[in-house]
């Protein structure tokens, strides 16, 4: 272990030490409320540019293993957390968290107060961080945090979005082409897809085409898809230009689902506005009351930006799903065309399972308009 400084934005600094991985790293600094699934937040794509608190004390009980991850290689830019356990237990475990980190070079920085850090976020905001095992010098980390790229107004979908087009079928962990004959043929454009999304729609009977985040209609529409599905995905929305003016000509056209990025740039598509929250919402408890099914859902969430309620037309757009938190837009549909997304995930991983059944709203959509 070496000693290891993290530095904010503004100024503030937290002491602490760095697990075997030493060096800089910088990005945005969040927290995530998660008891558990670190592994598959490690993972999941909408963490890229960003540095991840963990508000649980006691983080790598359960080790890591093969089956958790939600894409191909772990994303956030470092990982803080009070303490990192040293002696894991599960069956499933194939190595530790530190294992883990060190083999994909992921600095990480425990001993710190990861409750005052919380508040401090809390209370200021998510801000730019570096976290360092070899400059301790205030003013030259001050310098250094300058050049680090905003998550606003940044396109960072190009960075985690697959470079050619694939389908999906789960056997182990890595997409490949599917083999059999499935009911329905969905279009997935990724955005920083996670694979229990392709999972779940892979049981629900579909064969999952995935497609660059830069494809053009015609050539997702060229493999006669029942429907498209809009990834979740990292960075600020309203950046990703080319598939808010893509998804327009989907509307009307085929039965339309999004998630996390995905619903924030359909409801850009719709003609409203997104703005950035002051700490995002990034967890596994927060409540969201569903009005068209009438029930409460604990969800996962993983965003730092939102849909603005007050930017869309109530006439051509209805918001069934609201943050109980702080009565934020969390799901939308369309009133004429078969369209629906919604900012929390549905497919968990980690997190409740409370609201998968919306994954099956989307068969139903799709087998109403074959019909």
């Amino acid at each position: 272990m070496k000693k290891a400084i993290l530095y904010l934005e503004d100024g503030t600094s937290f002491v602490g030490q760095s697990l075997t991985v030493i060096g800089e790293t910088a990005g945005e600094i969040v927290f995530n409320t998660a008891m558990s699934g670190y592994q598959e937040i490690l993972t999941d794509p909408s963490y890229s540019g960003q540095i991840v608190t963990m508000t649980y004390p006691l983080i790598g009980n359960y080790g890591v293993n093969e089956q958790d991850i939600e894409s191909a290689g772990v994303h956030v830019k470092g990982f803080v957390a009070k303490e990192f356990c040293r002696r894991h237990s599960n069956f499933r475990a194939t190595k530790s968290l530190i294992q883990y980190l060190e083999d994909n070079n992921i600095i990480a920085i425990e001993g710190i107060d990861t409750r005052a850090l919380t508040r401090h976020l809390r209370l200021f905001g998510a801000m730019k961080a570096i976290i360092s095992t070899k400059d301790f010098d205030p003013e030259s980390l001050a310098k250094k945090i300058k050049e680090v790229p905003l998550m606003e107004g940044a396109d960072w979908v190009k960075e985690v979005t697959t470079k050619e087009k694939y389908i999906w079928a789960e056997e182990g962990k890595c997409p490949v082409v599917k083999s059999g004959k499935s009911k329905y043929k969905v279009a997935a454009i990724d955005c920083g897809i996670k694979f229990n999304i392709l999972r779940i729609l892979t049981e629900l009977g579909c064969e999952v085409h995935v497609f660059p985040a830069n494809a053009e209609y015609n050539e997702i529409m060229s493999v006669n898809p029942d429907g498209l599905f809009v990834s979740n995905g990292p960075g600020d929305p309203s950046a990703v230009t080319y598939v808010i003016e893509n998804l327009k000509k989907f509307f009307g056209v085929l039965p339309v689902f999004g998630i996390c990025l995905g619903h924030q740039m359909i409801g850009l598509a719709l003609g409203g506005k997104t703005y950035k929250l002051k700490f995002g919402h990034h967890g596994a408890n927060h409540p969201v009351k569903d009005f068209v099914y009438d029930r409460i859902g604990i969800t996962s969430q993983n965003h730092g930006f939102c849909v603005d309620i007050d930017s869309l037309n109530k006439d051509d757009v209805e918001v069934f799903n609201l943050n109980l938190n702080d009565k934020t837009v969390e799901g939308i549909r369309h009133r004429k065309y078969p369209v629906v997304s919604v900012q929390h995930h549905p497919e968990a991983a980690p997190g409740p399972h409370d609201a998968q059944y919306l994954f099956g709203h989307f068969i139903e959509m799709m087998e109403k308009n074959r019909k």
